[in-house]
């Protein structure tokens, strides 16, 4: 009899029924195989197997449980999106649990195992001390391929123009600041004369030709995605929002419902300050650096355009004034965070970006002269006819004896529209 077998009877023993329990079941995953713990509402392990990392195997294991499942939780990884989709169309619901918080958890036991992990996750399930992590849809995971494969192939090609550099210089041949069309041009001018250096940089050309070529391919690509999708198109009227920051944020918030506020979004991709606070003491560092690294990245790329080469708007306006308080870096990373911000709500409300900050009075208002629709306009005008209403300016205090004035007029007028803003004068907006 297995090791989990002798718990389940010794449960049976002491009269403790667990067919009716609830359980809670927790996977440790690993690239070939992956462990799994299940526990009942009382914290006994009722059993425990190693299992191949398949939806297939996860489907079989879990269907010959002989109790209710309560819960299934898993760390994210590689693999959890993949089998939380396979578990999902088999019918089962599966947690993904928030890494770091697993993690400081798992940290605090002598003896890491993937057993034990397994363990510790099932119970962290049966305490509900966890936050559940959203799983991406399949488009947003294509979307993040396509820019991580398009990062990795500029990240090559950076470092293989550097690798050129540093081979050069070591013979006293500096490349200088060149473009990207003279690079090439200017190797051959400083290799000419030597075959070695002329054999080793035809060789390194020769691979960074293939990986401009993939680079571009992969830039129209990337900006064919992002005219064919409308929050996309939204996202890129903000100034410093172009196709790979569109697609970033796309990509990583996927659902924007998902949020109950878009003043969560900037704790969620790290850009709040870490507090540490114990008695006397209360210390507000640096940001939580919490969440998408390449999300954070992208907001604070477009936050740099926008305050250095974006055309003057009132965002640029609020971090050049944030600037000159705290500093140009800190004031990139708040424009960052506010980004993030605005581009979740111009997503969910479907509006484009306003160059100039929209006033807090009711739409219909515009400073202090009203803006009425058209019919509401004729209508005024027919009960304001036959009758001088005050006037802006210095005889302001002198209409009421004005000849043709009429006081119960300008009440019947002001009772019709009673949300007019009251210093508004009816007869400068017609």
């Amino acid at each position: 009899m297995s090791s989990w077998g002798g718990q389940v009877l010794i449960l049976w023993r002491f009269h403790i029924s667990v067919e009716d329990d609830k359980i809670f079941v927790g996977i440790d995953v690993s690239l070939a195989s992956s462990a799994v713990c299940v526990l009942d509402e009382r914290g006994q392990i009722l059993k425990q197997a190693q299992i191949v990392s398949e939806p297939e195997a996860y489907i079989s294991f879990l269907s010959d449980l002989p109790w209710p499942i309560e819960a299934i939780g898993l760390e994210p990884g590689p693999l959890s999106q993949w089998l939380h989709r396979g578990l999902q169309e088999a019918g089962f619901e599966l947690i993904l649990m928030e890494t770091r918080q697993v993690k400081a958890v798992l940290k605090a036991m002598p003896v890491k195992t993937d057993r034990r992990d397994a363990e510790g996750i099932a119970r962290l399930l049966r305490m509900g001390w966890f936050r559940p992590v959203h799983c991406k849809s399949v488009s947003a995971q294509e979307m993040r391929a396509l820019l991580s494969a398009r990062k990795a192939v500029q990240k090559a090609l950076l470092d293989i123009e550097q690798s050129l550099r540093g081979v050069l210089r070591n013979f006293g041949l500096k490349l200088g600041p060149v473009s990207k069309i003279r690079y090439e041009e200017r190797i051959r001018e400083l290799v000419a004369g030597n075959s070695a250096l002329e054999a080793a940089s035809a060789a390194i050309l020769r691979a960074r030709a293939v990986l401009r070529s993939e680079l571009s391919a992969f830039e129209r690509r990337v900006l064919a995605l992002a005219r064919h999708d409308d929050a996309c198109r939204l996202m890129m009227t903000m100034p410093g929002v172009g196709a790979v920051v569109a697609l970033t944020v796309r990509s990583a918030i996927d659902d924007p419902r998902r949020f109950h506020s878009s003043r969560d979004i900037g704790p969620w991709a790290g850009l709040t300050p870490r507090r540490e606070q114990s008695g006397e003491r209360d210390v507000s560092g640096r940001i939580t650096k919490a969440g998408d690294a390449s999300l954070r990245t992208a907001w604070f790329n477009a936050a740099t355009v926008l305050m250095h080469r974006a055309r003057p708007c009132w965002l640029k306006a609020w971090g050049l004034q944030v600037a000159k308080r705290r500093g140009q870096k800190r004031a990139t990373v708040a424009v960052a965070g506010r980004i993030g911000v605005v581009l979740h709500r111009m997503w969910l409300d479907g509006t484009e970006f306003c160059m100039k900050r929209c006033s807090k009075r009711s739409p219909r208002y515009s400073g202090y002269r009203l803006t009425l629709r058209h019919d509401r306009k004729e209508e005024v005008q027919q009960l304001l006819a036959g009758f001088s209403l005050p006037r802006r300016g210095p005889h302001r205090d002198a209409v009421p004896g004005n000849a043709g004035y009429d006081a119960a007029a300008e009440q019947s007028v002001r009772a019709r529209f009673p949300d007019r803003h009251p210093g508004t004068d009816l007869t400068d907006i017609m």
